[in-house]
């Protein structure tokens, strides 16, 4: 079995189409239909609200550059946490993938999850909320199926991947076209003094953002599966670039058309404004946009669900995690433990979880390590520029997309201080005290290898090893 088990690794499977997928797949999914109507409540009025979502387009390409540059120069699969372990070092790396694993990611799917949920159900409910528990139980379900999904097969998981971004594409496209159509019959009424009651401030301009950059959380995606990806120095640009212009070109168009159909009012009274949007332009049909909308955020949570695990399984592998979650299936070479282990997690936050709340910690936690691994890039261009880069960018992206990151890290504490952040802030620092006695000094290796050498035989699975 030793020799076997040393070749055991994760297979270059991903291609430029499934690459494109998996980014665009991921960003295209419950954001857009829940969260314009908390964009234009934050900052006040339709113009201002295009402006958010143009912006955040903007800042996750810009981000996207940076990060393939980084996923050139840093060949390995696990994203933010394998750049700033090689750039940063071990403890700010531990405390990434300890506030990750236990909050960002889980609170990713969680947010995810509750989305498809609320769409799923919302036909049934159409004069009243739907009831809050039956909306978790829904989206529980959503996690464990796709959870399974995973942990069965890789090309499963990107088929899934595929089919579900061209349904999204395709109902994003019918939002747009009917749209169009309103704004030929002349329905402008939105657009008239479009920036009348902005509110101009750093807190409303930091929550707008955060809540517009969740719908395009997922761009940094394809860095987590760098090992899994085809010919990745030419791939990974490529599928950036092509996935996050198509993706903010969609957004934009898909705001102007909810803002054609229905007047501001009316989009921030809604509890999932494409059901409000399919009952104005379909009548009777309404129902229709609903299942496309829950349909979007099941591909969306399928690739947030991809790309986790794998974050998981690489942290394991360089010794911050415990060693069962780095292993692979021995058949299905799927890192099935750290899955099981994400999925468990995210089941827990979903219990008290509201949405809103959950979409500000969400950004602000994820904005905090993007700043550091911007930081790590300029770090690599000024004190290593002998590496080898087949993908540049000049150095003033990186610097400009940290100041956005360091801009929407304290604009909503400076002016309007919540206790919740400090509570989050606490959290991340508390990685680092966690990693002094039970990483650096081992303590209580003894019964962590029992239980691993348990769930080994119970899970079928082997030290995985690097796909370079």
């Amino acid at each position: 079995m030793g020799d076997q088990t040393e070749k055991l690794q994760l297979k270059r499977e991903v291609g430029l189409m499934g690459a494109v997928s998996l980014i665009a797949g991921t960003m295209i999914g419950a954001g857009i239909f829940m969260t314009p109507q908390t964009v234009i409540y934050t900052i006040g009025s339709p113009g201002a609200s295009l402006v958010v979502w143009a912006c955040c387009g903007l800042l996750a390409t810009l981000a996207s550059f940076c990060y393939a540059e980084l996923g050139t120069v840093i060949r390995e699969s696990g994203g933010e946490y394998i750049y700033i372990l090689r750039t940063s070092g071990p403890v700010v790396a531990f405390m990434l993938i300890f506030s990750s694993v236990l909050f960002v990611r889980p609170a990713g799917l969680a947010g995810m999850a509750l989305g498809f949920a609320q769409y799923v159900v919302a036909p049934f409910y159409s004069d009243c909320p739907p009831p809050a528990l039956l909306v978790k139980c829904v989206a529980a379900a959503a996690i464990i199926l796709l959870a399974t999904v995973n942990c069965i097969n890789v090309r499963l998981s990107m088929s899934v991947q595929v089919f579900f971004m061209v349904a999204k594409v395709l109902s994003l496209a019918v939002i747009i076209i009917g749209g169009v159509v309103m704004l030929i019959r002349g329905h402008t009424e939105s657009f008239q003094d479009s920036f009348q009651n902005t509110n101009v401030g750093i807190n409303p301009i930091g929550i707008a953002f955060y809540q517009g950059l969740w719908s395009y959380d997922g761009w940094n995606n394809l860095n987590y599966v760098t090992e899994e990806l085809k010919r990745p120095e030419v791939n990974l640009p490529r599928a950036i670039i092509t996935a996050i212009s198509l993706v903010t070109g969609l957004y934009v168009l898909v705001n102007v058309s909810y803002l054609t159909v229905m007047t501001p009012k009316e989009l921030m009274s809604s509890s999932a404004v494409a059901v409000t949007w399919g009952n104005k332009v379909f009548g009777s049909w309404g129902w229709i946009m609903s299942v496309a909308a829950a349909l979007s955020a099941f591909g969306s949570l399928n690739g947030t669900f991809f790309s986790g695990g794998r974050m998981c399984y690489v942290a394991a592998r360089e010794g911050h995690m415990p060693d069962v979650l780095s292993m692979v299936h021995v058949h299905r070479l799927t890192p099935s433990p750290a899955l099981i282990f994400t999925t468990a997690v995210s089941l827990l936050v979903l219990i008290p979880g509201d949405f809103q709340s959950i979409v500000n910690f969400f950004s602000f936690t994820a904005w905090f390590f993007y700043a550091i691994t911007l930081s790590g890039l300029i770090y690599l261009k000024i004190r290593k520029p002998h590496l080898p880069r087949p993908y540049k960018v000049p150095i003033i992206l990186p610097i400009l997309v940290l100041i956005a990151a360091v801009f929407l890290v304290l604009a909503p504490i400076v002016d309007n201080p919540q206790i919740e952040f400090l509570y989050v802030s606490l959290f991340i620092l508390s990685g680092a005290v966690i990693y002094i006695p039970f990483i650096h000094y081992k303590l209580c290796p003894g019964l962590l290898t029992k239980l691993t050498v348990f769930l080994q035989m119970f899970l079928e699975v082997a030290p995985g090893e690097k796909n370079l």
